[in-house]
């Protein structure tokens, strides 16, 4: 069989993910210490595992509708509107496998061959090649350090052509942390009234954000009509493996979304649906509990961060920080992988997220402190014996 002419070339050419490769090689030391996943180290709140406990006691193991429980959307609607003032319906709103289904069905609904998608950088790993496998074209867009990585208004005008199609914003970051404030997307706002561009907003982890409120850019005026607002449990709620997701917007982008979703997943687990329901109804505090014990790691991390050397933004939201490298005079994946090597400690080089992450890294504080100490005194020590080096 000749496969290289059967497989699909967009297939091919994707990318594999540069978060799983120093993933893979941290599980393959057993005295290593990972800081490369984003996955809370919280258990799911006890409330949400009882609920999905009773669902299974009372049989309800069938396949829900397509969409998503009825239920379940009414929660997200209520949730919506009580957390952002955003007013959507249930018609409006689809349950996913996970917030990157839901990526997924968004511009596999929008875009066709030669469709131009914005895409502000660095960023999650997934919007590229989603772009080309539906024969897309990313367009790249570096976000400044400087700048706290924030997109610009400016930045998206002179990224516009005749062929956009989408723009990408994912703020809270990944991997930067970087949040965009009320002004900054009044502008973007305003770039984009009077054109017939989507907003994909990924907003995961809109509840994990530090001494500021989330907003979401559906809520400034004109922009409901075209933004598709795209949610989750797994950061807010540590409900990673429950895979369980959502998107709300306009109708008849949900519409076409649900009939992708039909024929690919059918419908998203029921169990996670029934457990959902009670998160978004019943945990606010197990959240305001995660996310302030989050805040005490993101303030120690950016202080050991600048303490050793490694000038860091101070991120704002979700549960990173993306220190600069640079100083120790390695690229980004030469730093991870010696550090990886000599000190057993994995985090993500910044170019995983796009090449403006190049003299960057990527480290998760969803840990323990004892295990962020020491992570971080092991690299403060790699630090030291590669001093003079550069």
């Amino acid at each position: 069989m000749d496969y290289e002419r059967l497989l699909s070339k967009y297939a091919v050419e994707m990318k594999p993910s540069g978060i799983r490769k120093f993933f893979d090689l941290a599980a393959e030391m057993p005295e290593c210490i990972s800081l490369g996943v984003g996955e809370p180290d919280f258990q799911t709140p006890w409330d949400i595992r009882d609920a999905a406990i009773h669902s299974l006691e009372l049989g309800r193991t069938k396949y829900t509708a397509n969409a998503g429980l009825k239920e379940l959307r009414i929660a997200v609607c209520e949730y919506m509107k009580r957390k952002y003032g955003l007013t959507y319906e249930t018609e409006e709103t689809i349950i996913t496998v996970g917030g990157s289904e839901a990526i997924d069905l968004a511009l596999r609904a929008l875009l066709e061959p030669g469709d131009e998608v914005i895409i502000p950088e660095p960023c999650y790993v997934s919007y590229e090649p989603i772009t080309t496998l539906t024969q897309g074209v990313p367009v790249h867009v570096p976000c400044l350090e400087e700048n706290e990585f924030r997109i610009t208004a400016e930045q998206i005008r002179n990224a516009i052509t005749e062929k956009t199609k989408v723009l990408v914003l994912g703020f809270p970051n990944n991997p930067t942390g970087a949040v965009l404030r009320h002004e900054d997307l009044e502008a973007i706002a305003e770039v984009l009234r009077g054109t017939d561009i989507i907003i994909l907003s990924d907003e995961i982890y809109a509840e994990l954000v530090y001494g500021i409120k989330h907003e979401s850019i559906a809520s400034i005026e004109g922009m409901r009509e075209r933004t598709v607002v795209i949610g989750g449990f797994s950061k807010t709620f540590s409900m990673t493996g429950w895979r369980l997701g959502y998107a709300c917007g306009p109708k008849p982008l949900i519409k076409t979304m649900i009939k992708i979703h039909q024929s690919c997943i059918m419908a998203a687990p029921t169990t996670s649906q029934y457990a959902a329901i009670t998160a978004l109804r019943d945990c606010d505090d197990d959240v305001e509990e995660m996310r302030r014990q989050y805040d005490l790691r993101r303030e120690y991390c950016v202080r050991r961060l600048n303490e050793m050397g490694l000038k860091t933004f101070e991120p704002k939201g979700a549960f990173y920080v993306f220190p600069n490298i640079t100083s120790s005079g390695m690229s980004s994946e030469r730093f991870c992988e010696t550090l990886l090597q000599e000190k057993h400690v994995a985090i993500v080089p910044g170019t995983a997220f796009g090449p403006a992450g190049e003299g960057f890294a990527r480290i998760s504080y969803a840990y323990s402190l004892d295990h962020l100490r020491e992570a971080f005194n092991r690299i403060e020590a790699f630090l030291k014996e590669h001093k003079g080096e550069n």
